[in-house]
């Protein structure tokens, strides 16, 4: 583990293509879920540059959504191929009714005061800056009704990365 240095980390690959997955909470009390979409960036200027950031979207539907509106930090953990079909496991199943951790077949482990997985290649640990939910009136026309007809709108939870273990 060490402080976040700014790397080629192709940013839509990692969401796109190897999916990555979002975990919020204490080792004693955590959940996570897949994500598929999210991005790398800066934001807001401080002495020696912009904050390093991660930013995910979850629906207010998905248990982790729970954890992450209640906690001041968050992970973000990415996968080698051979684990896909546990992320989707974990992508299609609720921690409200189940270990699902356990039954994809992971292992927790603790991360900078935070939770990630031993399987996975790279984490970034977030302190949480902002988070609230996507509002109608800021959507372009037609997409609220689109994408929100029969579900809330997803949050955005921006994160300054603070800490990383890359593995890769």
């Amino acid at each position: 583990m060490k402080p976040f240095e700014a790397k080629d980390y192709k940013v839509f690959d990692l969401f796109n293509n190897q999916w990555a997955l979002v975990t919020a909470g204490t080792m004693d009390h955590y959940n996570t879920c897949t994500l598929g979409w999210g991005s790398l960036g800066s934001i807001w200027g401080r002495p020696g540059g912009a904050r390093p950031i991660v930013t995910v979207y979850v629906n207010p539907l998905r248990y982790t959504w729970e954890f992450l509106k209640e906690s001041d930090t968050f992970t973000v953990e990415f996968f080698p191929e051979q684990y896909r079909d546990a992320l989707g496991y974990l992508g299609s199943r609720s921690g409200r009714d189940e270990d699902k951790v356990a039954a994809a077949g992971l292992t927790p482990k603790e991360l900078a005061g935070g939770v990630t997985f031993e399987e996975a290649h790279l984490t970034f640990v977030c302190k949480k800056l902002y988070q609230g939910p996507f509002e109608p009136e800021g959507m372009a026309p037609g997409l609220m009704e689109e994408e929100y007809s029969h579900r809330p709108p997803h949050w955005m939870f921006v994160g300054e990365i603070i800490e990383t273990e890359d593995l890769r």
